[in-house]
């Protein structure tokens, strides 16, 4: 629990506050309650101020060293620099230090920058006038000084500076229209609606005149979720009470559009407003890969313990014959003769961790970091993922989970608006067992003036004709639509044939469908003006409805109604929703014959809606205000309280009839589908829409061929047979063939073998989710799994959004363990993408709540394909190379440091200079390796287009298995061996001049310690750098430019620290050894045959397999390879993802071709190889 949370529990206990409420009360304007009415308890809120700096001046330095050093690597290098400092070790505490030290600053520095930025940020918003009441004056004073229950004033395109409850407007109705971009990137108008009774105020004095106390539930970050009362005192001895709900609130960071000003109250400042409490991040979501990693490092952190113990231990064996432990030329003091044993073995033994300590990585951190960071940016740079219709292309909103979209084996996407366009149209309605279709087509073209109907069944009769009128103006009221009178309204569509001119705004594609397609057949809505809902019927005759009360749309009841008023008195309920939420409401109607045409409708693929009403007398009326009016001014448990209500209220209707709208497949939708499957990745269908609709869509997307065998586990069927039995049968239906074939668990596409495709609806999901009362819940779980398994695709329809998420869970955490990606465009998708461990959002027309919430957002779903079966596959390829590279590189970095404490008596002595250990990882060997990682592409991205199945090479983390590691540690080991053997052999006879030198007696080269050193040392950037020109596939310039110019670098700094004697060190042990050692023949001959042999095995390697057993990358990789190495074609091709261009020339099926010019790629190579050696330290 957190500390506040419990620190208020306290608080409140202590307090004596026994029945303490989850709320707050607010005294608006800051007036008291009258004498009598309530306790005037003073509340003490936070101010207005922002705070999204992490940072202050006096505490950045402990607190950023304190987070950075809770990372594990950081924390192990800062204890071996500190036992360095301790104790005796052979090689200076430099050498662990510096490296730490630079990266610890690289990072502090960037950190900092970016809080000074966000404090800047801060400063600029807290510091904005505001416009504020006071005594009946408008006042200007800082944001910052706001404070709960001061009423403001805001002006048209001006930003709300808190949350506040919206008391009054200059419009006449009292309404305003808002953007909320910021907050959930809708660019919509939005309406709300200010309280009752207090909209007719219109100057600062009518505001400040306001007698009320607001009671509304305590902060929570939902920003579509508001619970509140107003307590307004009159004369009258008790207040009146209003409810106040989300239609009420006007958010922080919301823009006020369409209307000149209005005036609210205070009730959320500063870090409680909405928009502050969503500022915290969601979860952390780690990559399969990121486990890897930290599995090797422990491995090779018992390497390093193993060697250090087997070192301390042979030392002390050495060391117990006579002499050895204490030679002529060092002899011990007293002191360290009397030194306890125990204690000398564990400074021995910490003396050998330091010294062997280069064997875990600490720069990889940082260069895996970099190399996400860096890469992230080709998803966002990529011009083939730009869609042209919207002006949007896609979004990264975390840079963790790049080589995850390379690893995905079940994606589960929502169905309209993800693989449809959800851009409705109204096709036909079906009233009394009529049907209607909108005369508008004629060979292909909207006629400007089509108002007609066509009447596919014979004319109503008398009262066919009253029930069809009231079926269109239920249409043409059951709605929450806006009419916006100005035609340069943003967005919404003009409505097509009518006198006036009107523009529709709405949140909701299908209402927009509905009324547009009930304005064809004769009857238009017009507006909402004081509070009268105005329409014009087929007689072009203006009708007038009070709008009384609206009963509001939510994906749990899947209905919709309003409480209308006729000019005659008459009132009416019209309700509207899915046919499996209102049939069983209706009492009365032509239900069968609705019901025929509703599912002849969805298997053809429309969307429908039914349409019913009834009729009301006053004192129903009467009885439902009241219900209602005690279930909206409820704090506690309202919108189960609103839920019943709406429950009691929409019953014993008459049915009217049902609309069909159609809802066309995305562009390439079925394409993207079919690739995904070819690439072994299942793909789930999760919505909320009637099973024969959405079994439509996925035949049309082709999730299911005609010869997929469909298996059904819906309540219908369960209600036939008992769960328990329908399981068992399905599960016998797809295991019979398993018997004498293995099917592919990842696609189940196999020729020999029948297609599966499995539909569930939700109900059927929650039986099989609920526990049995016997305790054995997870029975039906294992056996619903093990039905899916053996699916090519899965339907699951009629589902709600935590069930969608439930089934996500319940893929991820079966016992394979299976990477989830969940896409989706909607609110009622954001659930299942936080489930997922890939959330992708699609920046749809159900606003922005998923793309604001996932991972990754991209237009349409056909990028989805380019997503993962390109850059995912990418991001993988080059990731898993980058890990396994630094452990291998450090491999042969430290072995040969082991095997020469077998030849020193194991006294610790280093086989390297200390300018050597400190600069490998910093220097001689980053900038290849972060460079390969940015930009490899082992085949070409038009070959990973057309072949998919080539994403079945990398599953399962292929290329991060325990095999694969094993494989690239023995290749550093055995590479280790050769360099310091082959050194050794080398220059095995030497002899002792009379100077002290010790010369070789074949060469007469005056060899050494250090020159022995620095020769392996030599022999292994060599080899290292090498070995990774051997992997690189996509050679560029700037491939070239790294890789040579790295080894360059390695030679000239040799040659300047070896050749120049400096001044600000207290001694050179490494002068003049690098040019004597390459004035020597056979040390260059030594260097290329010992380089030589550490390539051959991995060279072998590659031939073999590719010659007896290539995998299907090998064998699509192109065979010819001068073409990768001319210049110009390196420029074309480098980093197609960045910036590419069709080329109609080519043939259709490799798919547009890509190209990249230099303004593409600088600003991004710019950057990192400026300061990729101080990123990369290690």
């Amino acid at each position: 629990m957190d500390c506040s949370r419990v620190r208020t529990l306290v608080h409140r206990f202590c307090a004596g506050e026994e029945n303490w409420v989850d709320s707050r009360t607010i005294y608006v304007g800051h007036r008291e309650p009258p004498p009598g009415a309530e306790a005037y308890i003073p509340q003490r809120y936070p101010d207005n101020r922002i705070v999204s700096s992490k940072y202050t001046f006096w505490n950045f330095i402990p607190k950023n060293l304190f987070e950075q050093f809770r990372r594990i690597a950081n924390f192990y290098f800062l204890i071996i620099f500190l036992v360095q400092l301790i104790i005796d070790t052979p090689t200076s505490p430099v050498t662990s230090g510096l490296p730490l030290f630079f990266v610890i600053t690289v990072t502090a520095v960037k950190q900092g920058y970016e809080d000074w930025l966000r404090h800047k940020a801060d400063n600029a918003m807290n510091q904005c006038a505001v416009h504020f009441i006071q005594h009946g004056k408008l006042v200007r004073k800082q944001s910052r000084k706001l404070r709960v229950g001061d009423i403001v004033m805001v002006k048209e395109d001006e930003t709300f500076p808190c949350d506040l409850v919206f008391l009054s407007s200059s419009r006449g109705d009292g309404t305003c229209h808002v953007t909320t971009a910021s907050l959930d990137g809708e660019s919509s108008h939005k309406t709300h609606h200010a309280v009752q009774d207090t909209k007719g105020f219109r100057t600062e004095e009518d505001v400040d005149g306001l007698h009320a106390t607001i009671e509304c539930e305590q902060p929570q970050p939902d920003l579509y979720k508001f619970v509140g009362r107003m307590n307004i005192y009159n004369d009258l001895t008790d207040p009146v009470v209003r409810p106040l709900g989300s239609e009420s609130l006007l958010l922080r960071g919301a823009t006020l559009k369409n209307t000149e000003k209005i005036f609210g109250v205070a009730i959320y400042t500063g870090m409680e407003t909405k928009m502050a409490l969503n500022y915290q991040s969601k979860s952390q979501k780690r990559s399969a890969v990121e486990k890897s990693m930290n599995v090797f490092l422990i491995v090779y952190l018992c390497i390093l313990i193993s060697k250090a113990l087997i070192n301390t231990v042979l030392k002390y064996v050495w060391q117990s014959e006579p002499f050895r432990d204490e030679p002529w030329y060092n002899q011990k003091t007293e002191s360290e003769r009397q030194r306890n044993l125990f204690l000398r073995a564990f400074t021995d033994f910490l003396a050998f961790m330091v010294l062997f300590n280069y064997i875990i990585p600490v720069s990889m951190y940082v260069t895996v970091e970099m190399q996400k960071f860096l890469g992230s940016y080709f998803i966002t740079w990529d011009e083939e993922m730009f869609d042209e219709e919207t002006g949007e292309g896609p979004l990264v909103n975390t840079s963790d989970l790049n080589e995850e979209l390379g690893q995905v084996e079940y994606i589960f996407t929502d169905k309209t608006g993800t693989l449809t366009e959800n851009d409705m149209q109204f096709k036909e309605c079906c009233v009394e067992g009529h049907v209607y279709v909108p005369h508008v087509i004629c060979n292909g073209q909207v006629l400007p003036d089509a108002s007609g109907i066509d009447m596919i069944d014979s004319s109503p009769g008398v009262s066919g004709r009253e029930r069809e009128e009231l079926f269109f103006r239920a249409l043409c009221l059951c709605h929450t639509i806006q009419v916006k009178d100005e035609e340069e309204a943003d967005g919404p569509r003009k409505a097509p044939a009518s006198g006036r001119p009107c523009v529709y705004i709405s949140s909701s594609p299908d209402e927009l469908a509905l009324v547009e397609g009930v304005q064809r057949l004769g009857f238009t809505y017009l507006r909402l003006k004081d509070n009268h809902m105005e329409i014009l019927n087929r007689d072009n005759d203006l009708e007038r409805f009070e709008l009384l009360e609206i009963l509001s749309f939510d994906s749990v009841r899947r209905r919709m109604s309003v409480i209308v008023k006729s000019a005659a008195g008459e009132i009416y309920l019209f309700c509207k929703g899915a046919d499996s939420s209102i049939f069983p409401q209706v009492i009365e109607g032509k239900v069968d014959q609705i019901r025929s045409r509703v599912e002849r409708n969805a298997v053809e693929g429309l969307r429908t809606l039914c349409v019913a009403y009834k009729r009301l007398v006053c004192e129903e009326y009467e009885a439902i205000c009241k219900l209602l009016q005690a279930a909206k001014v409820a704090l506690q448990d309202r919108e189960k309280k609103l839920a019943e209500a709406y429950e009691q209220i929409e019953k014993d209707l008459i049915l009217l009839g049902a609309t069909a709208v159609e809802d066309r497949l995305q562009e390439k939708a079925a394409d993207t589908v079919e690739a995904l499957q070819k690439a072994g990745i299942k793909v789930w269908v999760l919505t909320g829409d009637k099973m024969e609709t959405a079994a439509a869509t996925c035949y049309a997307c082709k999730l299911f061929r005609r010869s997929t065998q469909l298996l059904e586990l819906t309540t219908k069927r369960i209600e036939e047979q008992s769960l328990h039995d329908v399981l068992f049968e399905l599960s016998k239906t797809v295991l019979h063939h398993s018997g004498s074939l293995a099917r592919d668990n990842f696609s189940g596409l196999s020729a020999e073998m029948q297609d599966y495709g499995l539909i569930i609806d939700g109900a059927a999901l929650s039986l099989i989710m609920k526990p049995r009362e016997d305790g054995s819940s997870g029975n039906y779980r294992e056996l619903f799994l093990e039905v899916c398994r053996n699916c090519s695709a899965v339907l699951c329809c009629r589902m709600a959004p935590l069930q969608k998420a439930q089934i996500v869970k319940l893929i991820k955490l079966s016992k394979e363990r299976p990477i989830t990606l969940a896409i989706g465009d909607g609110a009622n998708d954001v659930s299942m993408i936080l489930e997922a461990h890939v959330g992708i959002g699609v920046i749809g027309k159900e606003g922005r709540q998923a793309a604001r919430n996932s991972d990754y957002a991209i237009p349409k779903f056909k990028h989805l394909k380019k997503m993962l079966l390109v850059h995912g596959h990418f991001y993988y390829i080059r990731i898993s190379e980058l890990v396994q590279y630094f452990f291998y590189k450090n491999v042969c970095f430290i072995f040969p440091q082991f095997l020469y404490q077998f030849f020193c008596g194991f006294s610790q002595q280093t086989l390297y200079d200390t300018a050597y250990l400190t600069l490998y990882n910093i220097s001689f060997t980053s900038l290849p390796i972060l460079l390969y990682s940015l930009t490899e592409q082992h085949v070409s991205i038009d070959t990973l287009r057309r072949d998919p199945s080539l994403y079945r090479d990398i599953a399962k983390n292929a290329l991060l298995r325990w095999r694969v590691f094993l494989y690239w540690t023995s290749l550093g080991v055995f590479d280790a061996l050769v360099f310091f053997f082959g050194t050794y052999l080398m220059f095995e006879n030497t002899t002792v001049t009379s100077k002290g030198q010790i010369v070789t007696a074949s060469t007469h080269t005056i060899f050494g310690n250090w020159t022995f050193g620095t020769l392996v040392f030599t022999v292994m950037v060599f080899t290292v750098t090498l070995k990774l020109a051997l992997d690189t596939h996509y050679w560029t310039w700037i491939n070239h430019f790294v890789i040579w110019g790295s080894l360059l670098f390695y030679i000239v700094f040799s040659l300047l620290w070896g050749g120049i004697i400096w001044p600000i060190l207290n001694y050179q042990r490494m002068y003049y050894v690098f040019m004597q050692m390459l004035s020597s023949g056979p040390a260059w001959l030594a260097i290329i045959l010992l380089v030589t042999t550490g390539l051959l095995p991995d060279v072998l390697r590659k031939v073999l397999c590719r010659q007896l057993r290539p995998s299907a990358t090998e064998r699509a990789q192109s065979p010819c390879p001068s073409a990768a190495w001319r210049g110009s074609h390196s420029k074309q091709v480098m980093l197609t993802f960045w910036d590419t261009e069709e080329q109609p020339a080519l043939p259709a099926i490799t798919g547009p071709s890509s190209h990249l010019h230099p303004s593409s790629w600088r600003p991004c190579f710019r950057g990192p190889t400026g300061a990729a050696d101080g990123q990369t330290a290690g």
